[in-house]
């Protein structure tokens, strides 16, 4: 009698903690998603690096043709009309403050054309970037801040949802740091695309 009470408790149990699984997209999900888009450009961002220590233009440059070099590895191909992507990253290369301390954000506070936009972006910028203001969806959520490192979000240009957040709790090295750049995106690629 005592069995039979322990196993159909045992049995209660694993029935409700099976119901009780992550309802939310799994990597399985977004990989087998993201298959079915063909085409990106790049969102600018507004993520200056401060820190006299490093090269704004010359870290943003090597972030965004690291970036294009995995979105044409996995087949997608640029389109800065009508993409089906968009990226947008977020470079975290300055000590946190009170001014970069939440890098992670859903709000772009794109309203009119001519924003001063990096020459890192002229060859792979959405033209109509402007027009993208609030991001939503599952994914929508805040990396804790690490300096030297880098968050890359895909987002459906048409629903403003983001499809894919990739990081890593590494930090990037500052010896070789082009060099640091490019494996800490190759690997964020290779480890979560």
């Amino acid at each position: 009698m005592k069995i039979i009470k322990i196993s159909s408790f045992l049995f209660l149990v694993s029935i409700l903690l099976t119901s009780c699984g992550s309802s939310g997209p799994t990597s399985k999900d977004d990989h087998k998603k993201l298959k079915s888009y063909e085409s990106y450009a790049f969102l600018p961002n507004k993520d200056t690096i401060i820190s006299r220590d490093f090269d704004n233009d010359a870290i943003q440059e090597v972030i965004v043709s690291t970036i294009k070099a995995n979105m044409k590895e996995n087949g997608f191909i640029m389109d800065k009309r009508n993409p089906d992507v968009l990226v947008h990253y977020h470079p975290m290369f300055d000590k946190k403050v009170a001014v970069n301390a939440n890098p992670v954000y859903t709000n772009y506070a794109y309203y009119r054309p001519g924003l001063y936009v990096g020459p890192y972006y002229q060859e792979a910028m959405y033209d109509n970037y402007f027009t993208i203001q609030r991001l939503n969806g599952p994914r929508v959520e805040q990396v804790p801040y690490r300096e030297r490192s880098i968050v890359i979000d895909l987002i459906d240009r048409r629903s403003n949802e983001i499809l894919w957040r990739g990081t890593s709790n590494e930090t990037i090295g500052t010896k070789r740091i082009d060099r640091e750049i490019r494996e800490y995106i190759d690997e964020i690629f290779k480890d979560q695309f």
